[in-house]
């Protein structure tokens, strides 16, 4: 049984993740508000990773870091202020978990750490300048500390588009939206959570033991494919 840490595991693709482990795993999470169900091998911690001291941990196998953000704006609107708390949420407070964490990971005999991208950095997308800015920089850092960290612990992430989550509610705001973006997939089709957990579940596996550095694109085609 691992020890696995979920930074955000409350709501949306962090929540389905926490879901999808905690059955067979010891689940630490650290989130601003609790997860709306409880289990014998879940622990919380309610933390606000952007502000406040990450709580102690004694020992942990993976560290699983779910926070994001879709700061949707045309480009001349888009604050320098918003770049900012984008880049907070998505790359500063990753790292920060990550410097916190890293000692009692480098005891585990199979230690990883998995962080989310998106389609966007791949993707030319109007409006996406933040959100896509602040991504390249988690696949930029899964890269490079993939490297610094072999053969110790593994470092992937995966990016996915669109996902039915909370998060994206703006985007799939109505059944018209949901539609259009479902239509612009070449799978015709937009992620469940459920989807994505399963990925991370792998990722985190020992079936995945020879996989490090990786950004794993789960776009429906819509990366990959001209159609």
């Amino acid at each position: 049984m691992k020890t696995i840490i979920i930074v955000g595991g409350s709501k949306g693709i962090g929540n389905a993740t926490l879901k999808e482990l905690v059955g067979e795993n010891n689940i630490i999470n650290i989130s601003r508000s609790e997860p709306k169900m409880s289990h014998q091998n879940l622990t919380h911690y309610t933390c606000d990773v952007t502000l406040d001291e990450l709580p102690e941990i004694t020992n942990a196998d993976c560290l699983i870091y779910s926070p994001g953000s879709i700061n949707l704006k045309p480009f001349k609107r888009m604050s320098i202020e918003g770049f900012k708390s984008d880049f907070e949420i998505n790359v500063i407070s990753a790292i920060k978990c990550i410097q916190k964490y890293l000692p009692i990971l480098k005891k585990s005999n199979s230690a990883s750490i998995l962080m989310f991208s998106t389609v966007a950095s791949k993707l030319g997308m109007p409006f996406h300048t933040s959100v896509a800015t602040s991504k390249s920089a988690v696949e930029g850092l899964v890269k490079s500390l993939g490297a610094e960290l072999a053969p110790t612990i593994r470092v992937n992430a995966i990016a996915p588009t669109v996902t039915n989550t909370d998060l994206a509610s703006k985007i799939l705001r109505n059944e018209n939206m949901i539609e259009r973006v479902t239509e612009r997939h070449p799978l015709k089709k937009i992620l469940s959570p459920k989807e994505v957990s399963d990925m991370a579940s792998f990722l985190i596996s020992e079936k995945a033991s020879s996989i490090s550095g990786q950004i794993f694109q789960l776009d429906c085609g819509i990366v990959t494919f001209k159609m």
